[in-house]
């Protein structure tokens, strides 16, 4: 990787967009910059650009512009664009910019731009938030799955100012219901101890998710270490009804809206690739 050049000359960014909590265009939301403008070159020297050491590295403070009205929290991350730029295509829908699950209908399957899918990525987060609330002090996702309105997915990171280490646990939401939790490395409890097995800022690792149907596999990857896996399965969870389309995203997604303006959230990745089956 180029440490000088912009991150779309050291990744694929043809399928993605990324947002990031400035308002450049008086929206009063955070600006999207389209997958056209993401990979000519485009780099934010605060929230987006390329690390000394080549990777790609996502930044967001507390304070900031928001996606929308209904987010509570700042963002700088990339949103999954199958179009790749084919503005003729909506943004929105079962359409061939989002895809589906296998479990969904053969119709649904057919107009998205493809079913099941994976999502892999190699990061280091390198700083939490250590101000404001101990519920969302240090919390930060990193990936998601996202539908028409819930998320079957977030992969969260969270690191405790007091802890050396970090932890690990995905949320998975049922459709216009509840969140399940699942503890993959650590807890998730705003007093947990250190974790012994856990992932400390700056240290590399990866993750790995994995759709086919109703079935959802993540997978935490750590040099030296076995990996840490998680099934969900998803066949009450009402994703395999009609209009529910997906799309993943990566980045930081601050997850403390009570600390200081300046406190932030910060990854850097090194990989990051998605396929479907068409």
């Amino acid at each position: 990787m180029d440490a000088s050049a912009p991150p779309s000359e050291n990744f694929n960014l043809a399928q993605w967009k990324i947002s990031i909590p400035t308002d450049e265009d008086n929206s009063n939301t955070a600006d999207d910059i389209k997958e056209d403008e993401l990979n000519n070159g485009y780099e934010n020297e605060t929230y987006f650009y390329t690390g000394d050491d080549g990777g790609m590295v996502f930044k967001c403070f507390v304070s900031g512009f928001k996606t929308s009205t209904n987010t509570s929290y700042t963002r700088t991350e990339l949103r999954e664009m199958l179009r790749a730029g084919n503005t003729a295509i909506s943004t929105q829908g079962v359409n061939g910019n989002n895809w589906v699950f296998g479990s969904a209908p053969a119709n649904d399957k057919n107009n998205a731009g493809g079913f099941d899918g994976e999502l892999n990525a190699s990061l280091a987060v390198n700083y939490v938030t250590t101000t404001g609330d101990s519920g969302q002090r240090g919390r930060v996702i990193i990936g998601q799955i996202h539908a028409t309105d819930d998320e079957p997915l977030r992969i969260y990171y969270r690191k405790l100012r007091n802890n050396e280490l970090g932890s690990i646990y995905i949320a998975h939401e049922i459709k216009d219901g509840d969140d399940i939790y699942y503890e993959l490395i650590g807890s998730r409890s705003s007093s947990a101890s250190n974790p012994s097995d856990g992932i400390a800022l700056d240290e590399v690792f990866s993750y790995d998710v994995k759709v086919v149907g109703n079935d959802m596999l993540v997978t935490i990857v750590r040099e030296g270490k076995e990996d840490v896996v998680q099934q969900v399965d998803m066949s009450n969870s009402g994703y395999d009804t009609g209009g529910q389309y997906m799309y993943f995203k990566a980045g930081v997604y601050n997850q403390n809206n009570s600390g200081n303006d300046d406190d932030y959230v910060q990854a850097t990745f090194y990989s990051l690739s998605q396929s479907h089956t068409n």
